[in-house]
């Protein structure tokens, strides 16, 4: 099996690119303590690309990425040509999954993706501290879930999140 080292980030394209482009220009910066191994820089697909090509550069991604972030925005759940693939692609995979919520929401609302609500992930705010505190320690609690055969969708608390000055 290759060495998995990179985060898939899904997100829809026409109305959150914005949001995953700030995570990317946070990963950047040299003065921010946050640091993602982006697997959208493997390689690219064109908007024009046949859908068959794109989910074909997207598998590369999954067979090098460690987790999975969601970016979960007013639209998301009702995509089904590619971000329902790539939901099913990290369940099937048993990737960690990470809901960020664009709203800022700490638990799951009606916004959230149905497959999401049926499987193991974690719900966090779009905040970079909880983002990069659920990469950190949801892999290992996703592990202790999945050896348990509990497969439920959860959040942090309000502790997790007071310490984190949220």
């Amino acid at each position: 099996m290759a060495y998995r080292n990179k985060v898939y980030v899904a997100f829809d394209g026409d109305n959150d690119i914005f949001k995953y482009d700030l995570i990317k220009a946070w990963s950047k910066n040299q003065n921010i303590d946050f640091h993602i191994d982006d697997a959208h820089d493997l390689n690219t697909s064109k908007d024009s690309s046949q859908e068959a090509s794109i989910k074909h550069n997207l598998s590369i991604r999954f067979s090098n990425s460690k987790a999975f972030i969601l970016l979960v925005g007013e639209h998301t759940k009702n995509l089904t040509k590619f971000v329902k693939w790539e939901i099913e692609t990290a369940i099937r995979l048993e990737l960690p999954i990470i809901a960020v919520n664009l709203n800022g929401k700490k638990r799951a609302d009606e916004l959230m993706p149905p497959l999401l609500k049926e499987n193991l992930s974690i719900v966090v705010p779009f905040k970079m501290v909880a983002i990069k505190y659920a990469l950190e320690n949801w892999p290992e609690s996703d592990k202790e879930y999945r050896k348990n055969q509990d497969h439920r969708q959860y959040h942090y608390n309000d502790k997790v999140y007071d310490s984190l000055g949220i």
